[in-house]
C-alpha cells in the first residue's frame, strides 16, 4: 500500500505502508476514489501555513468507499462517502452552538492531521457522509470545496437579479459563480488571469468577465472576495454598493481597509471560514444533484495517483482549475 507525504516544504514522497489490521469501534477504513488538490494543500506544500506539521499526508477533498467499519458504525461496507476533514471536538463553546467550523480544538486533514492521499486511510465515522447513488464521483469530489461556497453565500441574500461580483476565479470563485448563476444572480467574474475569465464566460451563459482595472465603484449588491490578496479585499469595498455586503472567503494575510469608506457606505463585511458539517455538505449534495446545476467546468485535469508529481506541478502553477487525483488504479513507486 502507498501513501503520499509532504516531508518538508517542497518535498513530496510516496511511502509504502502495511494496512492496519483492525479499526476501532467508531472508525471506518476508506479506499479513496478521487481526491482534489486544494489551495491549502499547496500552502502546506510551499510551507506557508504556520500551523502545519511535517511530515504530513495531504488530502482533504475526498470521496471514497468504506472497506472496513468498526462495530458501532452505522454505515455498511461498500457505502460511498465524502469526508468532512475538519475534526471538531463536539464539546467546546462553539461546537455546542453548532458552529463546528470555528471549533477551538479542531484539527484539519492534510494540515495538522494526516489526510487521505493514500490507497486507504482510517477516520472516525462521524466525519463521513454517504453520497447518493445518482451523484457522479466527479461531482462528489467537489462536495467539500463547494460547501465552503455554500456556507459563504448563506450569509447574504442572493436572488434573481442580485448584482454580484466574484473576485478570484480559482476553484472557490468558479464554484461561487456556479451557485450564483443557479440562483439567478447577475454576475461579474473578476480575475487577473484572462484564460480563467474566458473559461467562466464559456461555461456560464450570461456571466460577464472583467479585469480588476475595469470594475465600477459602488455598483454591486454583494461582493465575494475569493482571491485572497490585499488588493482584492480593498477592491471589494470599493465596488460594493452603499448598504451592500462583502463576504471574505479568500485568506489574505493582511489588508489595510478604508474604514471611513466602509462606515460611510454602511458596508457589512462577513468573514466566512469553511462550513458546518454535515449541514453544509448536505446542502452541497442537494445543489450538485440538480440536473441544471453546472459544476463540471471547475475540474481541469485528472491524474492517476502515481502521477502525483505532475498533478502537484500543475496545481502549484496556478494556471488551472481543480486538479484531481484518481485512486482507482493500484499505485507503484
Amino acid at each position: 500500500m502507498w501513501s503520499l507525504y509532504i516531508n518538508n516544504p517542497s518535498e513530496l514522497e510516496l511511502k509504502e505502508f502495511q494496512s492496519e489490521q483492525s479499526v476501532k469501534d467508531n472508525e471506518v477504513r476508506i479506499k479513496p476514489i478521487y481526491g482534489g488538490i486544494c489551495g491549502s494543500d499547496i500552502s502546506v506544500f510551499k510551507g506557508r501555513l504556520p500551523h502545519a506539521t511535517y511530515p504530513i499526508r495531504p488530502g482533504h477533498e475526498l470521496v471514497g468507499t468504506i472497506i472496513d467499519a468498526g462495530e458501532k458504525v452505522e454505515y455498511e461496507i461498500g457505502t460511498r462517502v465524502v469526508v468532512g476533514p475538519n475534526t471538531f471536538c463536539g464539546t467546546c463553546e462553539y461546537c455546542s452552538k453548532g458552529q463546528t467550523n470555528i471549533c477551538l480544538n479542531k484539527e484539519s486533514l492534510g494540515v495538522n492531521r494526516d489526510g487521505g492521499f493514500s490507497e486507504e486511510f482510517v477516520i472516525p465515522s462521524r466525519f463521513v457522509l454517504p453520497v447518493p447513488d445518482h451523484l457522479l464521483d466527479e461531482l462528489a469530489v467537489l462536495i467539500e470545496p463547494f460547501s465552503v461556497v455554500v456556507h459563504a453565500l448563506d450569509k447574504v441574500n442572493i436572488a434573481e437579479g442580485t448584482r454580484i461580483a466574484i473576485i478570484g476565479c480559482g476553484t472557490e470563485g468558479m464554484l461561487a459563480v456556479a451557485l450564483a448563476h443557479y440562483l439567478g444572480a447577475t454576475i461579474t467574474a473578476v480575475d487577473v488571469n484572462t484564460e480563467k475569465l474566458k473559461k467562466v464566460e464559456e461555461s456560464f451563459l450570461g456571466v460577464v468577465s472583467s479585469l480588476p482595472s475595469e470594475m465600477k465603484d459602488d455598483y454591486f449588491d454583494v461582493v465575494i472576495e475569493a482571491a485572497g490578496v490585499e488588493s482584492a479585499v480593498i477592491q471589494a469595498v470599493d465596488v460594493v454598493k452603499p448598504g451592500g455586503d462583502v463576504v471574505l472567503v479568500g485568506m489574505a494575510t493582511e489588508a489595510t481597509l478604508p474604514i471611513v469608506r466602509i462606515v460611510r457606505k454602511e458596508v457589512t463585511i462577513h468573514g466566512s471560514i469553511i462550513y458546518n458539517f454535515p449541514d453544509d455538505f448536505q446542502k452541497s449534495i442537494n445543489f450538485l444533484s440538480e440536473e441544471c446545476f453546472n459544476a463540471k467546468p471547475v475540474i481541469s485535469k485528472v491524474f492517476p495517483f502515481r502521477e502525483y508529481v505532475k498533478a502537484y506541478n500543475e496545481a502549484v502553477s496556478g494556471r488551472h482549475g481543480k486538479i484531481i487525483l484518481d485512486f482507482r488504479e493500484e499505485c507503484s513507486e
